[in-house]
């Protein structure tokens, strides 16, 4: 079982780069499921229901959100699909669902959201408890457990892996737009990567025009959020999952 994942898409530059380089990806590596982080799509912030059909019209299994997740509100008439998930430690009676398990090729493969609060800013409980509670809920039916961890704290993003190690699968970190590269199978076999980066704008300030970042870091002023245009790039991890242990025996980070 090949498994993208495919880091932030960053406005409608990223849009356009993945649906150029998707397929061409899928079927060299013929891969079998993909996870796709979206909440930056519309303009740097949350997601129109057309740019999430458009995303799922690549074959995109799982859509995953993150600190943007109401950041539109087209998104209320699309959240309680399957196929989307946002943070699953969201206060309890936010609409949505923080995990969801979809059945592919034989194999029942579950995709959790969690938000980091380490200097996040946003209201939320225990991500280390809800992973480690909705798990334990859905080990018995769930044969592949991925992880996707919104969180801006590398230590953050560390511990929880090493605390979910043997328990999921994959578990890789969105929210920084920089991919890292500490790729690495943990010592109880769970397939970990801090962040998988974003797909977006290449050159800019984490998909920020560049000249606005300027101005925000020079005079601490509220300058006005500017996406940037031009050339766009797209970061993911691919991840192998041997089909009898279901355990990943590759990692591979993705980079066009």
């Amino acid at each position: 079982m090949k498994i993208l994942a495919v880091g932030d898409i960053v406005g409608r530059n990223g849009l356009k780069k993945l649906q150029a380089v998707l397929p061409k990806l899928v079927l060299q590596n013929q891969i079998d499921f993909i996870v796709v982080n979206g909440e930056n799509a519309a303009d740097g912030m949350g997601i129109t229901e057309k740019m999430y059909r458009d995303i799922l019209k690549l074959n995109v299994d799982v859509v995953t959100m993150g600190n943007h997740t109401w950041g539109k509100k087209d998104i209320f008439s699309f959240i309680d699909e399957k196929t989307i998930v946002r943070p699953a430690n969201y206060p309890a009676n936010n609409p949505g669902h923080g995990y969801t398990i979809i059945e592919k090729k034989g194999k029942k493969i579950a995709v959790i959201n969690l938000i980091g609060r380490v200097t996040m800013g946003i209201l939320s409980e225990n991500p280390f408890l809800i992973a480690k509670e909705i798990i334990q809920k859905i080990k018995p039916e769930a044969d592949i457990i991925i992880v996707d961890f919104h969180a801006e704290a590398t230590a953050e993003k560390i511990a929880l892996g090493y605390y979910l190690d043997g328990e999921a699968t994959i578990l890789f970190g969105t929210h920084t737009h920089v991919q890292t590269a500490d790729e690495a199978i943990l010592p109880k076999g769970t397939a970990y990567l801090t962040d998988i980066g974003m797909t977006g704008p290449k050159n800019s300030v984490i998909g920020m025009d560049i000249d606005v970042s300027f101005k925000r870091f020079e005079t601490a002023l509220p300058e006005r959020y500017k996406l940037a245009e031009g050339e766009a790039m797209m970061n993911g991890c691919l991840f192998d999952a041997d089909d009898n242990t279901n355990r990943v025996t590759k990692i591979e980070r993705i980079n066009l």
